[in-house]
């Protein structure tokens, strides 16, 4: 399936780029989405005219998520977690604990941009932790987990 990408897509391309997908990624994700459109001859004059819009519509996004990893990153939150004799946590701390605690000081981070790639946390101690807020912009904060009193 072609497609005409209308944003910039981690690992496909940029604005304006023609690319082939599988078509149920196209059909299920990048069309639904609003990320791309279908390679047609209208739809690429289309595009083409709109190219401008589209590119400063993507610089202003990418401003946004800037200033978003000034304010995230170097974050450092406390949670605490019950924690076994042996410092194993009852339980995890995953993206979500993570948000919330986020939210508790005032700090937006949406639960789908904490990157942990080791999955959640089962144990106590201090953790860096990825958020992704766009394609191009990563940030890190630094979360302690704690025995509960």
């Amino acid at each position: 399936m072609d497609v005409i990408l209308l944003e910039n897509v981690e690992n496909l391309g940029g604005i304006g780029d023609l690319v082939k997908v599988k078509p149920g990624y196209g059909r299920n994700f990048l069309l639904p989405q609003g990320k791309a459109a279908l390679a047609t001859q209208a739809n690429m004059k289309a595009i083409e005219a709109r190219r401008a819009e589209l590119e400063k519509a993507a610089a202003g996004e990418l401003k946004k998520a800037k200033d978003r990893a000034k304010s995230v990153n170097g974050v450092e939150i406390v949670i605490k977690a019950n924690v076994g004799s042996e410092g194993k946590l009852f339980g995890s701390v995953g993206p979500i604990d993570i948000a919330e605690a986020l939210a508790g000081i005032q700090v937006e981070v949406e639960r789908a941009e904490i990157r942990m790639p080791d999955g959640p946390i089962g144990e106590a101690g201090e953790f860096p932790i990825g958020v992704h807020l766009h394609s191009e912009v990563d940030a890190e904060i630094l979360v302690r987990v704690v025995a509960a009193d």
